[in-house]
């Protein structure tokens, strides 16, 4: 699968960097916006933190997608990148009086709010302006998911969202304040999931909290279920676009959406995440007691999922067809947890040989660091590489 890299340019780059294929991304886009022409009621947004790479977000917005923010520097980054107001909603558990005033300015199309004081907060901002806030309530789901724990969020235990016992009581306070309008329920279960019953699941969950709801003639104008959609770290090859099908049909078999409604999604590692690599070059290759080590110029400051969640990355030695041999693949950061990958088999490296850390255009160049001193990683598209 070496030929998938344009070799001979990377040689002219200092690494590490960001390499992203934006064919592999067109084609995620074009099924997701091929989903969105079928189904009129859908409403797609990029989940802008998996990778705000201005380059990428100009691509996506091209398709039409709007744009799901968890800042206000977000929030720009999404409008710089042409993105409408009126697709971008905000959340976030830890809204700025700044970033709100900024949502409002703007007039974003709405904002996903977590708690009572935020709603008092929104109000407050929005009447000192003389405007109305559009609000959806993220509730807590109490819905598990097939994940690492640290990218599982529908729990009581997790920070995010409203309970569900506190749904109605904070709707009729919504519905008695001047200056939000109540529009919407907002879940999101978590990240990196595979198995749709996780998804059916939410779905069941919704129908139930909307059948309460309209019990008390409450109607809800917008059901917004996150994202979570996972992508086949294992074989980026195999499965570059991810099964949106079965995802999307997931949600139009078991969720009860009402005519008037309209159902929103937030997906982010599944648009980006298999367009992306790390490239890195070997700086040493290590005989130790036991193991050998490939000793990478890149680290964590780079790719902090490995380290951060035990996170599984496919590395391939692309410029060397020697047989295998193993390596626990590490970094040059002074921290133990600055490892890759343990006992990975490679095509045997030396001294100069580019490496490629896949899958890795969701939380990579998005969650980079200067630790140690480091420069950013830059991020570079094949259409400027031909």
């Amino acid at each position: 699968m070496k030929g998938i890299f344009p070799i001979d340019k990377f040689r002219q780059l200092r690494t590490p960097f960001y390499y992203y294929d934006t064919k592999v991304l067109r084609d995620t886009l074009s099924a997701v916006r091929s989903v969105m022409d079928k189904q009129q009621n859908y409403v797609v947004h990029y989940a802008v933190k998996a990778n705000a790479n201005p380059k990428l977000l100009s691509i996506i917005s091209g398709y039409g997608l709007g744009a799901d923010c968890v800042s206000g520097g977000e929030i720009r980054a999404a409008l710089q990148a042409g993105f409408p107001a009126g697709k971008i909603v905000f959340a976030g558990v830890g809204k700025a009086d700044w970033e709100i005033a900024l949502g409002l300015d703007c007039g974003i199309f709405c904002f996903n709010v977590e708690s009572v004081p935020e709603l008092e907060v929104i109000d407050k901002i929005a009447a000192d302006k003389g405007k109305v806030a559009r609000v959806a309530f993220r509730i807590n789901p109490d819905v598990g998911a097939h994940t690492h724990a640290h990218i599982t969020t529908g729990l009581a235990e997790n920070k995010f969202g409203i309970s569900m016992h506190d749904m109605d009581k904070v709707i009729d306070m919504a519905r008695g304040l001047k200056h939000v309008q109540f529009e919407g329920l907002h879940f999101h279960i978590g990240s990196q999931i595979l198995d749709m019953g996780d998804f059916t699941a939410l779905c069941n969950r919704v129908n139930e909290l909307q059948d309460k709801l309209e019990a008390r003639g409450v109607r809800v104008a917008h059901i917004n279920v996150g994202g979570g959609l996972g992508i086949d770290y294992s074989h980026p090859n195999r499965q570059p676009v991810p099964d949106f099908q079965a995802y999307f049909a997931t949600y139009r078999n078991a969720l009860k959406l009402r005519q008037w409604q309209t159902l929103h999604f937030e997906p982010g590692r599944s648009i980006v995440g298999q367009c992306g690599s790390l490239i890195a070059q070997v700086l040493y290759v290590k005989q130790g007691a036991e193991k050998q080590f490939a000793i990478l110029d890149a680290g964590f400051t780079e790719l902090i999922r490995p380290a951060f969640y035990q996170a599984y990355h496919k590395i391939e030695n692309i410029t060397s067809d020697a047989p295998l041999q193993t390596y626990d693949v590490v970094g040059p950061i002074c921290e133990s947890s600055d490892v890759f990958g343990k006992a990975v088999d490679l095509n045997a490296a030396k001294r100069g040989d580019l490496v490629a850390l896949r899958s890795a255009g969701a939380y990579g160049e998005a969650m980079a660091s200067g630790y140690n001193c480091r420069e950013l990683p830059k991020g570079y598209l094949s259409d400027e590489l031909i």
